[in-house]
């Protein structure tokens, strides 16, 4: 289905040069002097490879239309995803790179959201928090108030975050799985 350069947004899979690509990032450029543009960065889906492309506004692109499907995470073998579908319980791998830096806060028996294009798989959307245990944190220095400073801690899945002072070692905290930062503690 064509759409306008404008209305790409991260996540889609859109068709360009005879290949199919996922789109990470875009970004509306307004320069002082001529028309609007749009930067997209995006990854090729049989590749890996990364690159930036750039329209204008009024430039139509191929979108490819996805089917969003749900599945469990049951395990990682090497760079492998071993996933179950719910109601049939076959197995499905996809492999571990769709999921780029969240990868680490993957958890058995997670509900993974699969986006798939004619049955491959293109995009894997992880639930948007996760609860985690804390193994290290910096000691609260003296003097700084708990407004205004975060301290370093880090995360039984080795991840490293921004917490606030009261949060010592050994608690549970919720944590968003886009950017690895503090949400809450986690109710017991």
């Amino acid at each position: 289905m064509k759409q306008q350069a404008n209305l790409i947004r991260a996540g889609q899979v859109i068709e360009h040069d005879g290949r199919r690509w996922t789109v990470l990032k875009q970004q509306i450029i307004t320069p002082g002097k001529g028309g609007a543009f749009i930067q997209v960065e995006m990854r090729d889906l049989k590749t890996g490879n990364k690159t930036n492309e750039r329209w204008r506004t009024a430039d139509t692109v191929e979108r490819l239309i996805t089917e969003d499907k749900e599945y469990n995470y049951s395990y990682t073998d090497g760079e492998t995803l071993v996933l179950m579908d719910p109601e049939t319980f076959e197995q499905f791998m996809i492999p571990v790179e769709l999921l780029g830096d969240q990868a680490p806060f993957l958890q058995d028996n997670m509900v993974l959201n699969l986006n798939l294009v004619e049955g491959d798989p293109v995009a894997v959307t992880l639930p948007p928090q996760v609860t985690l245990e804390i193994i290290e944190a910096d000691p609260v220095v003296k003097g700084q108030t708990a407004s205004s400073s975060y301290k370093p801690a880090k995360l039984s899945n080795g991840v490293k975050t921004m917490v606030p002072p009261f949060i010592e070692a050994g608690e549970r905290i919720v944590v968003r799985t886009d950017d690895a930062s503090y949400v809450e503690r986690a109710k017991s």
